[in-house]
């Protein structure tokens, strides 16, 4: 089930967006209750600033940011976002342009599809879901995007050939993905067999951080102490514990929170720091990553 929310100003006008933005949405619960925060991608039409309009995919197993805003969220409510970042907007200088959507991954397309049909620009959308569960713009899509939009529906046993469709694409095309972790990784492998250049493939993930095993964080220049639990991530803890770190997807991609280590072994997660880096043992994402062992020291 997917439910769309439009997030309206309360008394300042919305700040504007490029194609492919995210705002990340902070869900206070009650007192003693874990507050959430989540990124979500701005499926409006960045020419409209009215309004900034979100899509919310349910999922019981969450870690609690979906059930919070399907189940707590209600009209009239007032919530605290962030100002648009953008980790994938559309390379425009590209010669045509395909988008490889995923379930609910289709949510920052629908803000690339105004400006690319403004620009007259050459596209094409394959669109993969389950008609039960996260099909809910296909019918939309299909009506406005006409043979621009090729749907998928794996409930009726429909399935992209993402290979065929790669290899029948002219020099200069960039690539697109967004969804589960299975297309992102199959999309990049299959442009990597076929010698396409990492550069013309884009992709973006909002996987939150994981569970892990409980551990303790030390801030060196405090002496600080906090207890991770394993249902948390270390960057939400130190937010529970008023420390800012500077971050912008929360799903290891960006690298804006990174942060050193003084001591202890590190779970890496991430998608950002290299391998070198990692190996290093120095630095560390703490939206996703952990500690390896049961204690950490940060130097912050």
């Amino acid at each position: 089930m997917i439910k769309e929310f439009s997030l309206e100003a309360i008394d300042a006008e919305l700040v504007p967006f490029s194609p492919g933005a995210h705002v990340v949405v902070t869900m206070a619960g009650a007192e003693n209750e874990p507050t959430y925060r989540n990124a979500y991608s701005l499926m409006s039409n960045p020419q409209d600033n009215s309004q900034y309009r979100i899509a919310v995919r349910l999922q019981e197993d969450s870690r609690g940011g979906s059930l919070f805003m399907h189940h707590q969220i209600a009209v009239g409510d007032q919530l605290m976002i962030s100002p648009p970042a953008n980790l994938f907007a559309p390379e425009w200088m590209a010669k045509k342009h395909v988008l490889f959507a995923g379930g609910v991954g289709i949510t920052p397309f629908l803000s690339y599809l105004p400006e690319l049909q403004q620009r007259e620009s050459e596209f094409e959308l394959h669109y993969m879901f389950r008609s039960k569960q996260t099909g809910a713009y296909s019918d939309e899509l299909s009506e406005t995007l006409d043979k621009n939009c090729n749907n998928y529906d794996a409930d009726k046993g429909s399935r992209c050939d993402i290979a065929a469709v790669m290899a029948e694409q002219p020099l200069g095309t960039h690539f697109y993905v967004c969804g589960p972790q299975s297309l992102i990784d199959s999309v990049r492998a299959t442009a990597d067999e076929m010698g396409i250049p990492a550069s013309a493939v884009h992709w973006e993930e909002f996987a939150g951080a994981k569970p892990g095993q409980p551990f303790v964080v030390e801030l060196s220049r405090s002496g600080i102490e906090l207890a991770v639990a394993s249902d948390s991530s270390l960057l939400e803890t130190l937010e529970g514990a008023d420390i800012e770190i500077p971050n912008l997807c929360r799903a290891g991609v960006c690298g804006q929170c990174v942060c050193k280590v003084a001591e202890g072994e590190v779970e890496h997660r991430d998608s950002y720091l290299s391998e070198p880096e990692k190996q290093s043992g120095q630095v560390m994402m703490p939206c996703v990553s952990r500690a390896a062992g049961e204690r950490l020291v940060l130097d912050i």
